[in-house]
């Protein structure tokens, strides 16, 4: 099996092919530190200490009556109301509330708002999903520097959701955002340059980006950096440094760069051969539904290699793949080895196998 890169572009804040969609989001931890800038008093200081030590309930009360007092505060609070409504956190999750709370602050000029309701329209949380209303008020933040909303507006022009498809435009605006050091734009600039569009193709150019964000722990850009060391791309081969960043990646939880720390420890590339140590990081990135993964988590049991060798468990593994690969090579491969150990299995094994792999839950 290959080694992968994703060169999907995340839109938001997993080599693949080309780019899977997440949206941004303000996190409170963000808007936290963002708030944190600032001398704050009154009300709004103390809904922020009340959310920092849990108290959500006592927090909605602070912000609810700071958003009402027609301060330079107020803004921020009806963002932060707007937050614990979409969050459910000291009150009913309501996204209607949400997006009522940040239509205040966005009507009134605050970025960070604007950015906030351009998601809601993408999601169609709160609004009715709505792709031009999205860009509109991607724009309007990115206009002002917001680097999220810079990041998000490459996104839709990438994709041509809201707006014509145009990569000269999703270039643009995501090297805007990169330029601010948003690790997510820099993850998407390094997948243009990987896959020529908007820009030449350029490995050297792909590399320094990911390396940009990779630096900041973006577990996308630590595994395309390990990809391309393995591939030598834009830097010379070098299976060890492969390793090490796939190893930050996965360490994440990032099942990408799982499957493919398995495939260097049954290749012993980088780190000495270990059948046990694929197996295990096979067995991560399959549980979170990496359809390579569970094909050679099939195969280790088949033959008994890094596991105890167990027909049943290679059937399911192998029909759990073809649920949820759309490589041909792979449901081909998945197809013929399943048929392959169907042959040396009894019906009752083949039956208990398939009831595996209909119960299975991707985690």
């Amino acid at each position: 099996m290959r080694y992968k890169a994703e060169e999907h572009l995340p839109h938001r804040q997993q080599g693949e092919g080309p780019m899977k969609t997440r949206l941004v989001s303000m996190s409170f931890a963000a808007l936290l530190l963002l708030c944190s800038a600032v001398s704050f008093a009154g009300e709004f200081e103390d809904g922020l200490a009340a959310y920092n030590r849990g108290d959500y309930k006592t927090a909605l009360a602070m912000f609810t009556k700071a958003a009402n007092k027609g301060d330079a505060l107020e803004q921020h609070a009806q963002i932060m109301l707007g937050l614990l409504y979409r969050s459910g956190q000291g009150v009913k999750q309501d996204d209607n509330q949400a997006v009522s709370w940040y239509r205040k602050a966005a009507d009134q000029g605050n970025a960070v708002a604007q950015t906030l309701l351009g998601q809601a329209y993408r999601e169609g949380r709160g609004v009715p999903q709505d792709d031009n209303q999205a860009v509109s008020w991607y724009r309007s933040a990115a206009n002002k520097g917001d680097a999220t909303a810079q990041s998000n507006l490459g996104y839709l022009y990438y994709e041509g959701r809201g707006v014509p498809r145009d990569y000269k435009q999703a270039e643009s605006w995501f090297r805007k955002a990169a330029d601010q050091g948003y690790a997510s734009a820099q993850f998407n600039l390094g997948a243009m340059y990987t896959n020529g569009r908007g820009v030449p193709q350029d490995y050297k150019q792909a590399e320094s980006w990911f390396r940009k964000a990779a630096d900041q722990g973006y577990a996308r850009a630590q595994n395309n950096l390990g990809y391309l060391y393995s591939e030598g791309r834009g830097v010379p081969q070098d299976f060890i440094e492969a390793v090490l960043w796939h190893l930050k990646a996965a360490d994440q939880g990032y099942a990408t760069a799982q499957y493919n720390l398995g495939l260097m420890y049954a290749n012993g590339q980088g780190v000495a051969q270990d059948y046990s140590q694929a197996a295990s990081w096979y067995r991560k990135a399959a549980e979170q539904g990496e359809a390579s993964a569970q094909y050679n988590l099939g195969l280790m049991y088949f033959y008994g290699q890094g596991v105890t060798q167990d027909y049943v468990e290679a059937h399911r593994w192998f029909n759990i793949s073809l649920a949820y690969s759309t490589d041909k090579e792979v449901r081909d491969s998945a197809i013929k080895n399943r048929d392959l150990v169907a042959k040396k299995m009894t019906p009752v094994q083949i039956a208990e196998a398939q009831k595996r792999a209909k119960e299975w839950k991707k985690k």
